[in-house]
């Protein structure tokens, strides 16, 4: 079956690239709808990149799908994960625990992950606080108050291997090439395959959505600076196939990457006519912007989005201030933003 934007969620194995399947599994959410797990096949084994949320029905059909291909779960040794969120690394664990599959990841997420595991994973609610949207940090404590802790750190245990810088992965027919490209998270990795030109992009680049910025418990100093950076090295490799998490495989990834600084330069833009037209806090330039392709209004979206656009939001705004397009300061502890004026040349 063609991979296609209406397709691409279908359950089952479809093969992209000679010893390389593409198997979506689910995802108990609207939004994404699904998650793209590779089966790379490995002498009789198997390397998946990416592994899952932790789900019984995302397991059924993960062993369904390798047994199309001829394997069992049993024959997957070892996971390289480009990132930490649930739905790309908790099944790892999972099927590690009952098979003993090694398990690699990114070394740039183990502040995060420390965090999770020692149930710190709030960190949000400061930032939200410093983005002066006081309001939204009391309504994901009153959220919080009818979750069970445990749930934020079940399907989480450190790797087997953490991956420190660019490392080759020497397998039995390729080699992957994992390489770090922080900004969706601090220590996403993407994993090349040169000699077959693919890119197995996790969320670092994704077809048709653009991947939330910074959200996670151990937040970077510049995220949306980290991105744009990890972009355009992904522009100094040769183009490749790419292989998202989340949606299609497409034939270019220079051309998606192209599309997307166009998009952050456009957002950035967006968010300095924003400050300029009188919005000073993260919060208030979050409430300007239109969100999603509808152009929704952010009061109009539910409490995790309006979290993760006002997250974006300072994202953007501080990318401003090291370009010298804005400054900051701290007001009561929240941090506020407003225009360099230039000094006038006299004549």
């Amino acid at each position: 079956m063609p991979d296609s934007k209406h397709t691409w969620t279908e359950q089952g194995a479809y093969e992209v690239a000679p010893g390389v399947h593409r198997i979506p599994l689910p995802l108990p959410m609207d939004g994404l709808r699904a998650v793209n797990v590779y089966a790379v096949e490995d002498g009789d084994g198997l390397v998946l990149v990416d592994s899952g949320w932790a789900l019984d029905e995302a397991r059924q059909r993960l062993e369904s799908a390798l047994g199309d291909i001829g394997y069992g779960l049993e024959q997957v040794h070892r996971f390289l994960v480009t990132h930490l969120h649930r739905d790309h690394y908790t099944m790892a664990i999972t099927l590690r625990r009952l098979f003993g599959a090694k398990v690699a990841l990114g070394l740039g997420e183990r502040p995060s992950l420390e965090r999770i595991t020692s149930g710190r994973a709030d960190g949000q609610l400061t930032e939200l606080a410093r983005w002066g949207a006081a309001g939204i940090a009391d309504e994901l404590r009153a959220a919080y108050r009818n979750f069970d802790p445990s749930e934020a750190t079940r399907g989480y245990e450190p790797p087997d291997e953490w991956l420190d810088g660019t490392t080759d992965i020497p397998l039995e027919s390729r080699v992957l090439r994992a390489v770090p490209t922080p900004g969706h998270t601090n220590g996403h990795v993407v994993y090349v395959d040169a000699e077959s030109s693919l890119l197995f992009a996790g969320d670092h680049v994704l077809p048709h959505i653009t991947p939330s910025i910074g959200f996670e418990p151990e937040r970077a100093a510049l995220p949306l600076g980290d991105y744009l950076d990890s972009l355009r090295l992904m522009r100094s490799y040769p183009d490749m196939r790419l292989l998202p998490a989340h949606g299609p495989v497409a034939p270019s990834v220079h051309a998606r990457v192209d599309e997307l600084v166009a998009h952050h330069e456009d957002r950035l833009g967006a968010t300095l006519e924003a400050v300029l037209g009188g919005a000073v806090t993260t919060h208030e330039v979050a409430r300007e912007l239109g969100w999603t392709r509808r152009q929704r209004r952010f009061d109009d979206l539910g409490l995790f989005d309006r979290v993760l656009a006002t997250g974006e939001t300072g994202a953007h705004l501080d990318v401003l201030v090291v370009r010298g397009e804005l400054e900051s300061s701290v007001v009561d502890g929240v941090v506020e933003y407003s225009v360099v004026r230039r000094a006038a040349v006299e004549p």
